[in-house]
């Protein structure tokens, strides 16, 4: 089995491409449809070291001549994880797109531990995208994973957001799924993400309380 544009188009559940941002945004924010979902697709692909959206996503929905917007192939995220890749602590990547190098970063981090003394939590990925369409594939590679990370929609250069979510693995087992959360839009939050201004009203969506291991790691120096 393979994941190619009809099966995941039929796990998600739409009929035309252009629907899935949409569509998979607020399966999202229902956790227990969400990782009903995760459980399906693990069934077509059990390999989770590359972004299964890539061809997807850059076929339909990105932006190549307006934006130049285009995504780095799976080689040179594999070649520059392993030239920066920290072995533990803070990533940041200021466009992740659909988070394709952030998985290479993982996906290197994890093969380079051993696995019986791999927990989540020595590692946290900090990651920001503009592109609407993008986020929701992003929320889903975090997820899935079982990733600890923060995701700024927003602009990175000129520090406007439309909301920062919160991705955590709550029981610090690399085999659970993340929760999600989202940050409120006060003046801790905007301290912390460096934001200076929000283009959209704020979202109530709250999984799990923030663990008291993650904040060392969030502390920590960002690489």
């Amino acid at each position: 089995m393979t994941l190619d544009f009809p099966t995941i188009s039929k796990i998600v559940g739409v009929d035309d491409s252009f629907k899935m941002p949409t569509v998979l945004m607020g399966i999202m924010f229902n956790k227990e449809k969400r990782e009903a979902m995760f459980k399906e697709f693990l069934e077509y692909e059990k390999d989770v070291s590359y972004d299964w959206f890539h061809i997807y996503f850059q076929e339909e929905y990105a932006e190549r001549k307006s934006k130049k917007q285009d995504f780095t192939p799976d080689s040179i995220g594999k070649l520059l994880a392993g030239i920066v890749t920290p072995e533990k602590g803070k990533v940041h990547e200021a466009a992740c797109g659909t988070g394709g190098l952030i998985i290479k970063t993982w996906d290197y981090q994890r093969k380079n531990t051993n696995p019986f003394t791999y927990l989540p939590s020595d590692y946290f990925y900090q990651c920001e995208e503009m592109s609407d369409r993008s986020i929701p594939f992003l929320l889903f590679n975090l997820l899935i994973r079982g990733m600890n990370a923060t995701v700024i929609h927003g602009d990175a250069l000129h520090r406007t957001a439309k909301q920062v979510y919160f991705v955590q693995n709550d029981e610090n087992d690399f085999m659970k799924f993340s929760s999600l959360n989202v940050m409120p839009h006060t003046e801790m939050t905007e301290q912390e993400f460096d934001i200076r201004e929000w283009t959209q009203e704020p979202m109530e969506h709250i999984e799990s309380p923030f663990p008291e291991w993650l904040k060392e790691v969030m502390e920590s120096e960002v690489r």
